[in-house]
């Protein structure tokens, strides 16, 4: 549960996040869809996807489109992109020069892609603004573009989808209540007496959950897919949010 003080007189709402789908040659779609049907049960007012739709170059978009369509139809879904999605990060790892693929995907699917940019949302009685930032890592994060005209207010949540929670120090200086992220799989390896050694962040206290920080709130989830087709002492999770 979180806690914002934004909308006193409104029911909690709940948010899905799913993040690092990470479709690939050891994530299936059909695991996807599995990822996906869990959290529709969870019958969720909004839903946060934060990148990482896939590994590298991939081949079934189509299947794609239909296992994503139903979060669009089911709440308002929006989107930001990781660094698997494209760019300068992914191309130099075999993966996509650009982003294009992934942006149509969403597109095809209903799902709103915020790349740097804001837009505003009413649901059930929340007045919400929500932030979406481009990857850190494929140097497409501009938060003076995405938070241009936002500015604090009392009667209105600003939430945040920035796939690396790394970017929380950049973004420090900014309004904003909840920063939802994706990006470390949870670590992906939890050891005993070590923790998360092969997490890819520099700040190993934000690895995974949901976390208070300079008086606002940071949600990292661990994910639904994963690298290499391995996960230990770590499991994949769709994860729900409640903000009252």
């Amino acid at each position: 549960m979180v806690t914002l003080g934004k909308s006193r007189n409104a029911a909690p709402l709940k948010v899905l996040q799913l993040s690092d789908l990470h479709a690939s040659k050891v994530v299936s779609m059909d695991f996807i869809a599995k990822a996906v049907q869990l959290g529709l049960s969870l019958k969720p007012d909004l839903v946060l996807l934060t990148g990482d739709f896939i590994t590298r170059k991939f081949d079934q978009f189509d299947r794609y489109t239909e296992i994503l369509s139903p979060l669009a139809r089911a709440a308002p879904c929006f989107a930001c992109l990781g660094n698997h999605d494209g760019g300068s990060w992914a191309r130099s790892r075999h993966g996509y020069a650009d982003t294009e693929s992934v942006r149509n995907l969403l597109s095809n699917s209903g799902v709103e892609l915020l790349h740097n940019r804001a837009t505003r949302l009413q649901i059930n009685d929340w007045d919400l603004r929500l932030v979406g930032l481009g990857d850190w890592w494929a140097e497409e994060f501009d938060p003076g573009m995405a938070f241009a005209g936002v500015a604090p207010n009392q009667n209105e949540a600003v939430v945040v989808l920035s796939h690396n929670p790394d970017t929380k120090d950049l973004l420090k200086s900014y309004a904003w209540d909840l920063l939802a992220c994706g990006h470390t799989h949870g670590g992906q390896f939890y050891l005993p007496f070590i923790g998360t050694p092969f997490a890819p962040v520099q700040d190993k206290r934000f690895v995974k959950g949901l976390h208070r920080w300079d008086g606002r709130w940071i949600h990292i989830t661990k994910g639904v897919g994963n690298l290499l087709g391995v996960r230990f002492n770590c499991r994949p999770e769709a994860s729900l949010l409640t903000l009252v």
